[in-house]
């Protein structure tokens, strides 16, 4: 247990938001990794300016689906994954792409978009949930337990940008 607490304390910060526990880490003035963390993990405040403006901007992308980010994101990926997620940025707020509509469009194959939503360090940022699979909501940050909580954060994200489609498919925990 010693050893996956120690893996949160490496955040700059652990926010509790609407949609759950989301962990920013930052390095030398960028924020290197945003990641969804499970319920149980304590909420931290942010220790430096890039977590504290992280936080901020979170915060209004939670009030207003609309707002466009504006981090100092520190560079990663192969050029490849920076292909789709440049494609992933493009998708208007409520919108939805499925992982072969955005193949097309990057002149690939869906199952390697998928991998490269999966591999994304800024969700939310990067918005990898408005893609979706062509017969449902698809995975998440490679999960695709449909009771588990980051299929849960899609669906929020997903219902908080106007979108209904899979509300539905929302579920408890127990």
């Amino acid at each position: 247990m010693t050893k996956i607490l120690q893996v949160y304390e490496n955040f700059s910060a652990v926010l509790a938001l609407p949609f759950g526990k989301l962990g920013i880490r930052t390095v030398a003035g960028q924020i290197t990794e945003l990641c969804y963390l499970p319920p149980h993990v304590e909420a931290k405040a942010p220790t430096d300016a890039p977590a504290r403006l992280a936080g901020e901007q979170l915060q209004r992308y939670c009030a207003d689906p609309s707002f466009v980010f504006d981090l100092p994101l520190r560079p990663a990926g192969t050029d490849f994954q920076r292909k789709v997620w440049d494609a992933i940025s493009s998708i208007p707020a409520g919108s939805m792409r499925t992982y072969g509509e955005l193949a097309r469009h990057v002149g690939s194959a869906p199952r390697a978009v998928g991998q490269a939503c999966g591999a994304n360090w800024f969700p939310v940022v990067i918005p990898c949930h408005r893609v979706t699979a062509a017969g449902g909501l698809g995975g998440f940050s490679n999960s695709d337990d449909p009771n588990g909580y980051l299929l849960g954060i899609k669906r929020w994200l997903l219902a908080h940008e106007g979108s209904s489609e899979y509300a539905w498919q929302q579920t408890t925990l127990i």
